[in-house]
């Protein structure tokens, strides 16, 4: 099944004025990498949703998606992908290898398919990997490769770019050595009450930088694969 043209710009609530209303507010809040604001303005993000919540997609908002997990607000969508390709605001394919932490709905990963050359994302909850699969494959993303994980087993594998969409309580060292030089890792970090936004970037083998964005609210990063 694939997704025509009426159901993929969406109409009403989810028409190209109301996703133009949201672009309008992502640049006001400080979004301004013309790339990242046309991904947000075509991405059709009422297709990732339920339909009793749809007409709410372009609403800067988290929504729940079941499993008491929730697709992440706009905002935080836009600033964290805009974050992992500011150091290549000439390329249009400026990412190689990219890994995502949690799925969920599929949402982000889309986004990080656009600029992407390859996408791994992983995800805990089998329905919800298997929905998202199933959207993505509707929209003909072919670049997306799914693992059902927790993200504790990662093998050695190398990337240019990690997002997380889960919050650890500290920065998981095995993370930060999955990076490529150069590679850049963005991730919530802190417990259910007070999470930061935090931005690495690996510099050598041994030396990394990390700068604290700002206050976010994302689920817990859990252990455990639940099919």
């Amino acid at each position: 099944m694939s997704v025509d043209k009426e159901s993929y710009q969406g109409q009403g609530m989810t028409s190209l004025r109301t996703r133009q209303r949201l672009i309008q507010r992502l640049t006001e809040k400080g979004i301004s990498d013309v790339r990242v604001l046309e991904a947000m303005r075509d991405t059709p993000r009422h297709l990732f949703l339920d339909e009793a919540i749809s007409s709410r997609a372009y609403e800067d908002l988290a929504l729940p998606i079941g499993y008491q997990q929730t697709i992440s607000q706009p905002y935080v969508v836009a600033k964290m992908t805009e974050h992992l390709i500011s150091d290549e605001r000439l390329t249009a394919i400026p990412l190689k290898d990219t890994l995502e932490i949690g799925t969920g709905c599929g949402y982000q990963t889309y986004l990080l398919s656009i600029f992407s050359k390859k996408v791994t994302t992983i995800e805990r909850i089998k329905p919800l990997q298997e929905k998202a699969k199933k959207t993505l494959e509707e929209l003909k993303v072919k670049n997306v490769n799914f693992i059902l994980d927790d993200g504790n087993g990662l093998d050695n594998r190398k990337y240019d770019a990690i997002l997380s969409a889960a919050a650890p309580l500290e920065v998981p060292l095995n993370l930060k050595e999955r990076l490529n030089i150069g590679g850049k890792l963005i991730l919530p970090v802190g417990d259910s009450k007070q999470q930061n936004l935090i931005f690495i970037k690996r510099i050598s083998k041994d030396k990394y930088t990390e700068e604290k964005l700002e206050d976010v609210l994302f689920v817990p990063l859990l252990k455990g694969v639940v099919s």
